[in-house]
């Protein structure tokens, strides 16, 4: 079976399947990357708590930002945020981002607690 949920003509902000939670790509508020990667993140945990799961069963994120030049201001966010032991394979990449002041945009798959 599969569930989705805050589906719109577009796009599902969360699909379960199989024991698996896929959530959209997520950005943040704020004028900073860091600003941007902290509320990003924020979204993430509330999506991946309504669907039953947490950031300690993550399995696989992609990050967007649109200058690489972000990148270790990112991290610096990202690395606090990830659960120690529970680092989720990881891609990160620069794009042209929706909105020109986006600065990152971070995709999240995880298994459903249990």
């Amino acid at each position: 079976m599969i569930e989705r949920i805050h589906t719109n003509q577009r796009m599902s902000k969360i699909v379960k399947h199989g024991g698996i939670v896929y959530l959209c790509g997520q950005v943040g508020s704020g004028t900073t990357v860091v600003e941007q990667t902290e509320d990003c993140l924020g979204r993430v945990d509330r999506l991946l708590h309504e669907a039953g799961s947490s950031r300690e069963h993550m399995l696989q994120a992609t990050i967007w930002l649109a200058d690489m030049a972000d990148f270790d201001a990112m991290n610096g966010v990202w690395d606090a945020w990830v659960p120690q032991g529970a680092a989720p394979a990881r891609a990160c990449g620069e794009a042209k981002l929706a909105d020109a002041d986006l600065r990152v945009e971070i995709i999240v798959t995880a298994a459903v607690a249990g």
